[in-house]
């Protein structure tokens, strides 16, 4: 779970194949809105800069905020608001923002002029799906004046190999999440040993974080909830460095086993209205 995330702005115009079972638009939908609809979040905009009643920050020094997880923060729609943005991510250097994007080709002419060789405190994370993307996408984050480069393959729907980009030296991190929501394409288990053994010979982190909803292995296909998604990548033992998780499931809705609670989504269509 994302310990923050700041959404200054929310919906988003499908770019690529991993689009096709936006995770956003399913949430959106089940709403009763429209994911394609692209607005400023004013209520939340300014959240890395708002204080509780004592003037402390409410998101504190040293934390990790995700940026843009209902959107994309390079999306051409949000031109007008993402100088403002920068001046917030600057004026909070004690906090880390992580900025994901599939819009490799606009990231460096949306730049604020005085980036330089990069803000200290902006991890930017490229998502690549398949082999295409990453080959697409990629070379470009290596080339960005970018103090921190992060790579993630989400949702993964076909093989990658990531060596040669690797070897660079340049790339801190490599995130795995299989396909999940309404998503029906399926996350092979040697793919993601493959980008496994790829960091480990190149001693690059790396994070096996989701199977997805559907998830081969040894020629066997799982079907995942999404509940269990995170603990079965864990019980994998892919992560390096290996981390201590708690690998304990905790008690779902009885009904769908996604949520803590029965919250009217539509997953086993016996949710009880309240």
């Amino acid at each position: 779970m994302l310990e923050h995330i700041w959404n200054p702005w929310h919906g988003c115009i499908k770019y690529s194949e991993g689009c096709k079972h936006c995770y956003m638009y399913y949430l959106d939908k089940e709403r009763g809105k429209d994911g394609s609809k692209i607005y400023k979040v004013k209520s939340n905009f300014d959240l890395p800069l708002k204080k509780d009643k004592y003037g402390n920050y409410k998101i504190p020094s040293g934390s990790l905020v995700h940026v843009c997880m209902t959107s994309d923060f390079f999306l051409s729609e949000a031109d007008e608001w993402r100088n403002e943005a920068w001046n917030i991510i600057k004026a909070r250097s004690d906090v880390t923002f992580w900025i994901q994007t599939k819009r490799a080709s606009r990231v460096k002419e949306c730049l604020p002029d005085d980036w330089n060789n990069g803000y200290k405190n902006v991890i930017m994370c490229f998502t690549a799906e398949n082999q295409l993307r990453a080959d697409e996408r990629i070379p470009i984050l290596l080339d960005l004046p970018v103090k921190r480069k992060v790579i993630m393959c989400a949702p993964m729907i076909g093989e990658i190999t990531l060596l040669d980009y690797l070897k660079t030296g340049k790339i801190e991190r490599v995130l795995v999440d299989g396909e999940n929501y309404d998503g029906d394409r399926p996350l092979n288990y040697d793919w993601v040993k493959k980008l496994y053994s790829e960091c480990l010979e190149n001693n690059v982190l790396f994070d096996f974080v989701g199977t997805g909803n559907y998830f081969i292995k040894d020629n066997k296909t799982y079907h995942i909830v999404k509940a269990y998604q995170g603990v079965m990548a864990r019980r994998s033992f892919l992560q390096i460095p290996l981390k201590d998780y708690n690998l304990k499931i905790q008690p779902k809705c009885k009904n769908c086993k996604r949520n803590n609670s029965c919250n009217g989504c539509t997953w086993c269509m016996r949710c009880v209205k309240k």
